[in-house]
């Protein structure tokens, strides 16, 4: 029984000591780790703001060319309109006229 008293602990010792070792390995393989991911972060956010130039610059092509074809549309709509009014117009001359 006084074997067990003074293994067991000496036994607990050991694997408390390596199961610290094991975990401040895995400590600093997870901090690697993380300046890793950070840098690539960092890249992604750096190449991201490169671009966002060009995404301006492709949302005021898409803005004018809309604005363009709002007022080809808004045109043709009025001269379509237009002759139709001018139809009417000549029927209800030609109406009175009688």
């Amino acid at each position: 029984m006084e074997c067990v008293n003074t293994v067991f602990p000496i036994i607990l010792y050991v694997l408390g000591t390596i199961l610290l070792i094991v975990l401040i390995i895995f400590i600093v393989k997870c901090i690697g780790t993380l300046k890793k991911i950070n840098q690539v972060v960092d890249d992604v956010s750096n190449k991201a703001g490169k671009l966002d130039n060009v995404f301006n610059l492709i949302d005021n092509t898409t803005d004018v060319i809309s604005n363009i074809s709002d007022k080809m549309i808004d045109f043709v709509a009025g001269a379509v309109t237009g002759l139709f009014s001018w139809k009417r117009k000549k029927k209800e001359e030609e109406e009175n006229e009688k």
